[in-house]
């Protein structure tokens, strides 16, 4: 289970993350897809690196409007490459834009990404590495691994005895109310 529970609490930049996000369900597109795109930079370096450059990611990436990111052109790239508040990563980039156009069509098949998220929910973490592998860019396993734990749709962002998992118990967990459910593909 997560050491994450271990070392972050009362820690400055990952205690409130881990305390507060870390598991919790999301549904708004922004959000969604922020948390995509941070963990998407997150691939090489350290999540704390990511949590410090997070404000600088919001602004670089207009708030993660779907729309705005979509529209992104050379012009843009060349401002995200430049910008030494964010991962100047050109695949990286590339892929927050395509995701982002990826979202929006997501929005006609299933009423936008939490929809998409929601209508394949639940499925194993190797079947959800396939789906966003067809779906998206720059989405390996670890990547989406911990995309979906984050967001509460699959298990392990939290140890069992950990107060942060005991206070999502109280909550409506995708992963969670999968597995009482008798969803085979989370162990109990």
């Amino acid at each position: 289970m997560s050491g994450y529970c271990d070392i972050a609490p009362g820690h400055e930049w990952h205690g409130p993350y881990h305390d507060h996000e870390y598991g919790q369900p999301l549904t708004g597109e922004a959000e969604l897809f922020e948390r995509l795109i941070l963990e998407i930079n997150q691939a090489g370096l350290s999540w704390l690196t990511i949590l410090k450059k997070r404000e600088s990611f919001r602004a670089a990436y207009d708030q993660f409007e779907v729309d705005k990111v979509a529209a992104y052109g050379e012009a843009d790239v060349a401002r995200l490459l430049a910008d030494p508040g964010i991962i100047r990563n050109r695949l990286k980039v590339q892929a927050a834009i395509h995701n982002a156009q990826v979202i929006q069509r997501l929005r006609d098949s299933h009423g936008g990404f939490h929809g998409w998220i929601a209508a394949h929910h639940p499925r194993a973490k190797a079947d959800w590495v396939k789906l966003f592998a067809k779906t998206f860019r720059f989405t390996g396993g670890e990547i989406v691994g911990e995309f979906l734990m984050s967001i509460g749709y699959l298990p392990g962002a939290h140890r069992p005895d950990c107060p942060a998992h005991l206070r999502l118990t109280n909550h409506e967990i995708p992963w969670i109310t999968a597995q009482q459910a008798g969803f085979a593909g989370y162990a109990a």
